[in-house]
């Protein structure tokens, strides 16, 4: 893999946040000022490492977000934590 401008936890955070949101992809790229496609490759990648169904394109889900565990949840939430305590410090 060729190295990122992004770090490990920013495209986690990321793709949490596509997958817990109401919001759109493409909403969400355009807010984090990101490419949209390099955003679908991160949750594509995700969906995949995890064996969570990844669905064909023009399909969509009722809740449009999956359950995660309450140690998925922690981990989430702590490198959540990490960036904002990273960008009050800049």
């Amino acid at each position: 893999m060729r190295n990122s401008k992004y770090t490990k936890e920013f495209r986690d955070f990321s793709v949490q946040l596509v997958m817990n949101s109401n919001e759109t992809t493409a909403k969400i790229a355009k807010d984090l000022d990101i490419n949209v496609k390099t955003l679908y490759n991160w949750v594509r990648e995700y969906k995949k490492a995890n064996n969570i169904a990844i669905q064909p394109r023009g399909s969509f889900s009722v809740s449009g977000s999956v359950k995660e565990t309450a140690e998925e949840e922690n981990k989430r939430l702590r490198a959540e934590n990490k960036l904002l305590k990273q960008e009050r410090d800049i």
